[in-house]
């Protein structure tokens, strides 16, 4: 990955990404890192029209393998547009999503194969994975009630999803956390927002800090 530092936030629906990871880019920032910002799908113009058309909650009829295909497509753009360039310039690169989503939702809550859909973003990323993940995890129940609760929150076509969908997410989160636990640090995200903040910081710090950036 060059000179920078590629981290990825996972989770399933209400895990608490999009707050946490602003509040990591502050904290950091203060501490003199070079940091970007960004999400999934979505992150640069061509990523986001993807990303309106996955999570319209019109879209009901969308066959799973096109939700992976689209999924990759997006995927594939943001990098090479965003990600890699900032990678090279020696930025912390902090994502909000990337390829265990993929494997999470499509690969085993959708019944792809963790292994077909890995494939997939493989061949779209040609191999970059983050150096390091923190996967928020939250009771899918938890999760929901914290999505319907904020108002703020658009309710996109995944959260229309039964239980039972985010139940097989987590399911698939967890052994993603366990093949690959170099990588994947796991927070307990059911707690107050303060906790989980804390312990993302100093796990980000204890890695980042390993590297003169």
């Amino acid at each position: 990955m060059n000179n920078g530092w590629f981290v990825t936030v996972e989770g399933g629906e209400g895990a608490g990404k999009s707050t946490l990871t602003e509040r990591l880019q502050q904290e950091l920032e203060s501490l003199g890192y070079d940091v970007m910002l960004t999400r999934e799908p979505g992150g640069i113009d061509i990523a986001e029209q993807i990303r309106s058309v996955i999570l319209d909650p019109v879209n009901t009829a969308m066959d799973r393998r096109t939700e992976a295909l689209l999924y990759a497509a997006a995927r594939r753009q943001h990098l090479v547009e965003k990600v890699l360039p900032a990678l090279k310039q020696g930025q912390i690169v902090l994502c909000d999503r990337f390829i265990d989503s993929s494997l999470a939702y499509q690969g085993h809550a959708r019944g792809l194969g963790m292994e077909a859909v890995y494939e997939i973003n493989r061949f779209a990323t040609e191999g970059s994975m983050p150096q390091l993940t923190l996967y928020m995890d939250v009771e899918p129940q938890i999760g929901l009630d914290r999505v319907y609760a904020n108002q703020q929150r658009e309710i996109n076509r995944l959260d229309l999803e039964k239980l039972a969908f985010h139940e097989k997410v987590r399911e698939g989160y967890l052994m993603l956390a366990h093949k690959f636990s170099e990588r994947i640090v796991t927070i307990d995200a059911n707690r107050e927002p303060e906790a989980i903040y804390q312990d993302c910081l100093k796990t980000l710090l204890d890695r980042v800090g390993q590297r003169n950036l």
